[in-house]
């Protein structure tokens, strides 16, 4: 198992950046990753994932071209840098992650075994 600590969450202004940081506890490169966020009274949705070395990433159409995934397995951590943000972006964004997985366009929050404790992104107009 590993475990996930997101960071860099806040508040930003409408059209600005956030850069999102997701840690886990141990080795991470078996693992795909993934972002999901979730706003109040909504339900949990996929942000974006990468595959194991960070060869492949997938986004979600609301975030395609805005928002860019990556990864540094030699620090155990995945990215998730946010540009020009808008207000329909403030969520809680969690880190996810599986072992088992072979493909990342899998965007169902049930796919994933781990997940973070997440971090709030509010963005302001």
């Amino acid at each position: 198992q590993v475990q996930l600590v997101e960071s860099g969450g806040g508040l930003a202004q409408a059209g600005g950046s956030l850069r999102l940081s997701c840690a886990a506890s141990g080795p991470f490169s078996r693992y795909i990753a993934a972002w999901f966020r979730q706003a109040p009274g909504k339900e949990r949705e996929f942000v974006s994932s990468i595959s194991r070395i960070g060869g492949a990433t997938y986004h979600a159409d609301s975030v395609k071209g805005r928002f860019t995934i990556s990864r540094d397995n030699a620090k155990n951590t995945v990215y998730l840098q946010m540009n020009s943000l808008k207000p329909e972006d403030t969520a809680v964004y969690y880190c996810a992650a599986d072992l088992h997985q072979d493909t990342i366009i899998t965007i169902r929050p049930s796919a994933y075994d781990y997940w973070g404790q997440g971090t709030q992104v509010t963005v302001s107009s």
